[in-house]
């Protein structure tokens, strides 16, 4: 399995690369880290021309999105579908993750 885009998610990861003048080869690395209310956390960042993705990244691309994903955090990410909302409870990237067994109520951490 790997990990999808919306097209919401898409457009708007289209419109940061644009405001940072990011290249379109900067690839969207997704990755989870200790933290937060309920053990871990998802973190997101673009991995530019120079930095190397390392041997055991996975790597995919959805919606003309390249995503980048570690082996640790691919375990907890497999089958997730990164979408973006626009609310009255704010803006930002949502991870619809399947293997999460708990979340906080804020929906920032998760557990497995």
């Amino acid at each position: 399995m790997s990990i999808t885009v919306s097209d919401r998610a898409a457009s708007r990861i289209n419109e940061i690369r644009s405001e940072q003048h990011l290249s379109e080869d900067a690839k969207l690395r997704v990755g989870v880290v200790s933290g937060g209310c309920s053990g871990l956390t998802y973190d997101l960042n673009f991995d530019t021309e120079a930095e190397q993705s390392s041997a055991e990244d996975q790597e995919f691309e959805d919606n003309g999105i390249k995503l980048v994903v570690d082996m640790r955090s691919f375990l907890y990410l497999s089958g997730t579908e990164l979408d973006y909302t626009e609310g009255l409870k704010g803006q930002g990237f949502y991870f619809d993750n399947p293997n999460a067994t708990r979340t906080c109520s804020c929906g920032e951490s998760f557990s497995v």
